[in-house]
């Protein structure tokens, strides 16, 4: 590898880790509670909720079309496959940031936990932070920014294929870090009615494409995750006396 090559390669890893780390750590503080919306636009309420829904389907749409097959392979054509990783975590960096600086608040509140109820939804929320980690820490090379077939390559060692993980949360729910990003969405104790619309539509999001790597999980490990599929939830871990061995 020439010096040119590898430099290009840290570069686009320093950029995807920025852009993933600093949307990440924004996308965390606006589930909790927090806002930083740059500009109000003055929209009524139709229009607070159309523009939240747009941009709410902006992030589906590059988190769902960047995945594909079909899509990787079209990029495989101008980009080598070990950026791909790198190259969908800025993506995804840029429009998270897009949708957290531009998000539109209404001024309606359904539900404020007050006292002790809201000290129970702050104690929700970091234990689902902490159940996150322990998610990505029961994978061992859980790879959070797309960044290890950069290192790989860098490094020119070979490419590992990634075992199917069934320790730590994976033992009582199959998408642990799912589950643990769906009590963090719900767990904030201000309920207005963007965020009413934003909790449900991530919620759909999260259902339809936990349905989607299932299917891609059974062609991938076939039998062995058919059998996982019977003994463990998949997103709900309402089985909790009865973990997977």
């Amino acid at each position: 590898m020439t010096n040119p090559e590898k430099f290009v390669a840290y570069l686009v890893l320093v950029i995807a880790s920025m852009l993933g780390g600093s949307s990440l750590l924004l996308f965390g503080m606006f589930l909790f509670g927090y806002s930083f919306t740059v500009t109000e636009f003055g929209f009524g309420m139709t229009g607070v909720l159309t523009w939240d829904a747009l941009l709410c389907l902006l992030f589906f749409f590059q988190h769902s079309a960047m995945v594909r097959k079909g899509f990787r392979q079209r990029l495989g054509v101008i980009v080598p496959a070990h950026f791909h990783g790198a190259l969908y975590t800025a993506a995804s960096g840029v429009v998270l940031i897009t949708l957290v600086l531009f998000w539109q608040n209404s001024e309606q509140v359904i539900v404020s936990l007050q006292a002790t109820s809201r000290w129970m939804a702050h104690g929700v929320f970091f234990a689902s932070l902490a159940g996150m980690i322990w998610g990505m820490y029961a994978l061992h090379s859980f790879d959070v920014f797309g960044n290890q077939k950069i290192l790989t390559y860098i490094r020119a060692a070979h490419v590992r294929d990634m075992p199917l993980a069934i320790q730590g949360p994976y033992r009582w729910v199959r998408h642990p870090l799912y589950f643990f990003t769906l009590l963090a969405i719900w767990s904030c104790p201000e309920l207005t009615v963007d965020r009413l619309l934003f909790n449900v539509l991530f919620t759909i999001w999260i259902v339809i494409g936990t349905l989607l790597e299932e299917r891609d999980l059974v062609a991938e490990f076939q039998d062995t995750y058919l059998d996982y599929q019977r003994r463990v939830p998949m997103l709900i871990p309402w089985k909790l006396h009865r973990p997977y061995y």
